[in-house]
C-alpha cells in the first residue's frame, strides 16, 4: 500500500471535519514540523479553512540578538575559541555574524556536532579558552549537561558555556496568556516530547482548553496529528493525545530530565521579540556556575533589537507569515539572510523560501 493510498482517507476526513468546524487555526511548535509539513506535501493537501501557523519552535530563531552580540563579543577576543552548531554561525547580530567576524578578523570559530567535542578540544589546548554556544530546547540540553559534568569530572578549567537553552512549556503558556494569536490546538513537537513526555502538555489542555497532539515527522504522523486535533475540536474535547508512541512516552526520558535538573536551574530568559519569559531559560546550578561564560568574562546580554523591517519575531509567534514581510525573497534570502528565520534549516522563512514561494 502506497503512502498516497494510506493518506487519502485521512485527508478526506480532515476535509469533512473542516466543513463542519469552519475556520480552524492550529500551531505547530516544532521547526522540524514546519519544514516537514511543506516537504512532504501535507500542507498543500489541507483545506483552505484549516490554517497552520508556526510557533517558537526553532531554537536559533528564538535566540535573542543580545545573545548573538555577546557571542560575537567573545569571538573578538584573541584567547577565545567559539564552538557552535552550524546554524548559529550565520545569524546576524547588531554588528554582523560570527561568520563575518571569522572572515574579517580571523576570529577562531569551530563548528561542532556535540558539546563533548568542546571539552575534548579544551583538554588538547589548555592555553586557550573554549566557549560553547549552548542553545536549543530540551532536545539538546541533556548533551550540554553531560558535557558540563564531564568537564567538571576531568577538572577542565578552560571550557565555558554561554547558556541559551530554553524550555518549551513556558513559551506555550506565554503565547496563550497573551491571547493575541487565536490558537485552536497544538501540534506538539516530537523531539522535545521525547525528553519531556506527553504529560507535560496537560496544563495546556486542562487550563486553556486547547487540544494537544504529539506527532512525529513522517507524512502519516503529520496527517494523523492534524486529524486527531480536528476530532477533538469536533467533539468538544481538549486532551493530550500521542500519535508518536514509538518514541514518546508519558513521563518522557527520566534520566535526561534528571541530568538537566542536576546541572541547570530554571531562570528567566529573553526570547526574540517576546521579551523575558519567566522560568523559560536555564542557568548553571551551584558548583557548575564556574563554567558560565557570562560570569567568567564579565559580559552582559545586550538589548534584543530586531533588524529594521524584519518580521522574524512576529513569525515565530504566529502573528505573521514570511509572505507578510517585505524583506522576504527580496533583501532577505538564504544566501544573504537578515533574520534568523531565514538562516536556520528549521526556520519558517527558510522553509517558505524553499518550498512555498
Amino acid at each position: 500500500m502506497t503512502i498516497a493510498t494510506q493518506i487519502n482517507p485521512i485527508i478526506e476526513e480532515i476535509e469533512a471535519l473542516c466543513r463542519d468546524l469552519g475556520m480552524v487555526q492550529l500551531m505547530e511548535i516544532c521547526g522540524t514540523h514546519t519544514v516537514s509539513l511543506f516537504k512532504t506535501g501535507i500542507k498543500s493537501l489541507l483545506p483552505e479553512n484549516l490554517r497552520l501557523v508556526s510557533g517558537p519552535g526553532c531554537p536559533v530563531c528564538v535566540t535573542s540578538q543580545g545573545y548573538i552580540d555577546a557571542a560575537c563579543a567573545l569571538a573578538g577576543r584573541n584567547d577565545v575559541t567559539i564552538c557552535t552548531y552550524g546554524d548559529m554561525i550565520r545569524v546576524p547580530g547588531s554588528g554582523g555574524s560570527l561568520e563575518d567576524l571569522r572572515a574579517r578578523q580571523g576570529a577562531d570559530i569551530m563548528i561542532v556536532y556535540s558539546a563533548r567535542e568542546v571539552v575534548s578540544s579544551a583538554r588538547k589546548h589548555p592555553d586557550r579558552k573554549f566557549v560553547f554556544l549552548a542553545v536549543g530546547f530540551e532536545t539538546t540540553t541533556p548533551a550540554t549537561a553531560a558535557a558540563v559534568k564531564e568537564a567538571d569530572a576531568l577538572g577542565v578549567e578552560n571550557v565555558f558555556f554561554l547558556c541559551g537553552h530554553k524550555l518549551v512549556m513556558p513559551a506555550m503558556n506565554a503565547l496563550l496568556a497573551e491571547g493575541e494569536v487565536p490558537i485552536d490546538g497544538f501540534l506538539c513537537p516530537g523531539h522535545v516530547s521525547i525528553i519531556i513526555g506527553e504529560q507535560a502538555y496537560k496544563p495546556v489542555a486542562g487550563d486553556y482548553g486547547k487540544p494537544c497532539v504529539v506527532a512525529g515527522f513522517e507524512p502519516m504522523q503529520l496527517a494523523n496529528g492534524i486529524l486527531f486535533l480536528l476530532r477533538q475540536l469536533a467533539q468538544g474535547r481538549s486532551e493530550v493525545e500521542n500519535v508518536y508512541g514509538v518514541a514518546v512516552k508519558g513521563a518522557g526520558n527520566k534520566v535526561a530530565l534528571q541530568l538537566i535538573d542536576e546541572v541547570f536551574e530554571p531562570a528567566g530568559a529573553v526570547w526574540r521579540a517576546m521579551g523575558v519569559i519567566p522560568g523559560s531559560g536555564l542557568d548553571l546550578r551551584g558548583s557548575y556556575k564556574k563554567y558560565d561564560a557570562l560570569a567568567h568574562f564579565g559580559i552582559e546580554l545586550g538589548p534584543d533589537v530586531e533588524p529594521p523591517g524584519c518580521l522574524c519575531g512576529l513569525v515565530i509567534q504566529g502573528k505573521a507569515t514570511p509572505a507578510d514581510c517585505k524583506l522576504f525573497d527580496t533583501g532577505c534570502t538564504p544566501v544573504k539572510p537578515i533574520g534568523p528565520c531565514m538562516v536556520s534549516s528549521e526556520g519558517t522563512c527558510a522553509a517558505w523560501y524553499k518550498y512555498n514561494r
